[in-house]
């Protein structure tokens, strides 16, 4: 498969999905803008790079998802919510909960690929009422959130951080059934990792989620900061 090059002067332009590398990256180049961004992620692109690299966009295959009815809460995770052990928000503190993803230590990862301009990208498309972050809060501390887009009825799942025990899975389980009272059919969830699996996430062919796609420009998006949960 060709790795295609962008023009960083027609943010509107990717490749065929369906023409690009499914194992390795797809695209490189281009940039970061809230523009591009946003034309990414409506075909099912994402940007995922070291620092010092060229800006790459990966389009893998299989593609990690989770179907909200699909959600799957263990029995340890219930007391968290029975006792309400922590507290969800949306949209609080969206940079903070980027550069908190920044800052988390990851084993085998030397460094983040979340950059300055990743950042000012995803704030560019917060400020536009796209991109959502959930804080997790114990007490007045925030200890585990997750940020993300909302396009149609598609959410595209970015990365979370924790410091206490559960407390991203705590944001993430939250998130879900948010989603499903709202009507979104599905949840990407990029690339596979056990954590995802046991939430109920899966992999399935790279064509069926790009007809997960298909109906997104037909379907209302939820622009503007969302509300805290009722």
């Amino acid at each position: 498969m060709p790795l295609y090059r962008l023009d960083p002067r027609f943010p509107e332009l990717f490749p065929d999905p369906l023409r690009t590398n499914g194992e390795g990256p797809a695209c490189f180049g281009g940039d970061l803008s809230p523009e591009r961004l946003f034309n990414a992620y409506r075909l099912g692109f994402f940007p995922w790079f070291a620092e010092g690299e060229p800006i790459l966009w990966w389009h893998p295959d299989p593609r990690c998802v989770l179907y909200p009815e699909k959600l799957r809460v263990s029995k340890s995770m219930r007391p968290y919510f029975n006792q309400e052990k922590y507290r969800v928000t949306y949209d609080a503190s969206f940079r903070e909960v980027m550069e908190q993803c920044r800052a988390l230590y990851r084993p085998g990862q030397w460094g983040s690929w979340i950059t300055d301009e990743l950042i000012d990208g995803y704030v560019g498309l917060h400020d536009l009422g796209i991109a959502h972050s959930v804080e997790v809060y114990e007490g007045e501390e925030l200890v585990g959130g997750l940020y993300g887009l909302s396009l149609g009825r598609v959410f595209f799942g970015e990365s979370m951080f924790f410091k206490r025990p559960n407390a991203s899975k705590f944001g993430f389980i939250s998130l879900v059934r948010r989603l499903s009272d709202r009507g979104y059919r599905i949840i990407d969830c990029q690339q596979e990792t056990n954590h995802l699996l046991s939430l109920g996430a899966e992999s399935i062919p790279r064509a069926t989620f790009i007809d997960h796609l298909a109906p997104i420009d037909a379907e209302d998006t939820e622009r503007g900061k969302w509300s805290a949960p009722d």
